[in-house]
């Protein structure tokens, strides 16, 4: 008897056991009926196909992605694209817009109250609860590091006054920036109908990231312990591309039913950061790595001075009288190196452009850099320099 109420109980205790843990991952499911909850990635079988991220560098290559760019986050320049610049949704890689607004316009010391409409919002948060008290700068860490929509919202609020009044400051930022593709109406990038980007567009706007020391710490950073800031929590990273490449430096995920799951990318590759975006990408940490690979032997990164180019082209009368200038650019095998001189109509004056230094490849010009004077002189005098009269 005693041996079938120990039975009994046994089989009662394996029961209930499976019953909490059928609840429990209902319940983490449940949490992502909203496509937004990038936490659920970390549960994912964390595979690195290395013989699959090896490229043919002869060969062109395709990625299983929608849309995909690579760029030199110093020049700007495009170094290989698919489909980068058509304009799709693209979920919480929009809170790199957010955060670069954050660090230009809010003072990271500020003390922000979180208030109902931003802990109750739904998909991927922190878990900021209505009344707490989180500085500035560690809602961009609950932001960037946890994709928190709770923490986009309270920093909208804060500086915006309201989400609408942000969404405003994030097309205007945007322009100023040059992204002109793209439109914002959230600082999340929960899906809707006009909000979108390209992947060229983050890309510049990442580009425009790492250029500040803040940003670079909040995409960068695996880990980032309560103690260093004096923060209310611990938080820690999802991004695994961290881990995947070495020189990984950044910068955010993105998951949405209707974006797919997507990844921005810095990587620091001999001192200059590649940006590699993958939009709508299901394999998006393997297609990234496999892109960086085929970049970085496919290009050849030069920097050199606009003037040594210049008497490279026999031209080192203009060059006496430009701006001098190190320009970076990468390059192919089959890439050339050009140099236009602009006619004039006029006389030359100090800043006036006076031509420009340009990289093609078999179809267009990949990158150009303009020639600018550092003189005021006479039209005959610039063509007698030009022409060697």
């Amino acid at each position: 008897m005693k041996v079938l109420k120990k039975v009994i109980f046994t089989i009662l205790l394996v029961l209930l056991t499976l019953q909490w843990n059928i609840y429990s991952v209902k319940a983490f499911i449940d949490d992502d009926v909203d496509m937004d909850d990038e936490t659920v990635e970390m549960l994912e079988e964390d595979y690195i196909d290395i013989d699959g991220n090896k490229v043919d560098s002869k060969l062109p290559l395709k990625v299983s992605a929608r849309n995909a760019i690579a760029i030199d986050a110093e020049s700007r320049q495009v170094l290989w694209n698919q489909k980068g610049y058509e304009i799709v949704p693209m979920a919480s890689t929009t809170k790199i817009l957010t955060s670069l607004i954050a660090i230009n316009y809010g003072d990271l010391d500020r003390i922000v109250t979180i208030s109902k409409n931003a802990s109750s919002i739904r998909g991927s948060t922190v878990g900021y609860k209505a009344g707490e008290k989180i500085t500035m700068r560690e809602l961009l860490f609950g932001l960037m590091f946890r994709s928190g929509n709770d923490a986009a919202i309270a920093i909208a609020e804060d500086i915006g006054g309201s989400v609408e009044n942000f969404s405003n400051i994030m097309n205007d930022f945007a322009r100023s920036l040059g992204i002109i593709d793209s439109h914002f109406e959230s600082p999340h990038g929960l899906d809707s109908a006009k909000h979108y980007s390209s992947a060229y567009d983050l890309a510049i706007l990442t580009a425009k990231g790492m250029a500040y020391d803040v940003f670079r710490e909040i995409v960068g950073e695996k880990v980032i312990y309560k103690d260093k800031y004096n923060f209310t929590r611990d938080y820690q990273n999802i991004n695994k591309i961290l881990y995947r490449i070495p020189g990984a430096n950044g910068v955010k995920t993105g998951y949405t039913g209707g974006a797919g799951k997507c990844l921005v990318s810095s990587v620091n590759h001999n001192g200059r950061n590649i940006i590699i975006v993958v939009l709508n990408c299901v394999d998006r940490w393997n297609v990234t790595e496999k892109i960086f690979n085929y970049v970085i032997s496919t290009n050849t990164f030069a920097e050199i001075s606009n003037k040594d180019i210049l008497q490279r082209e026999n031209l080192a009368g203009l060059g006496n009288i430009i701006q001098e200038e190190d320009i970076t650019y990468g390059y192919k095998e089959k890439d050339i190196v050009e140099v236009e001189v602009f006619n004039r109509s006029s006389d030359v004056e100090t800043g006036d452009i006076l031509g420009k230094i340009s990289v093609k490849d078999e179809k267009q010009e990949k990158n150009k850099f303009p020639l600018i004077s550092n003189i005021n002189m006479s039209k005959e005098e610039f063509e007698n320099i030009i022409f060697k009269k």
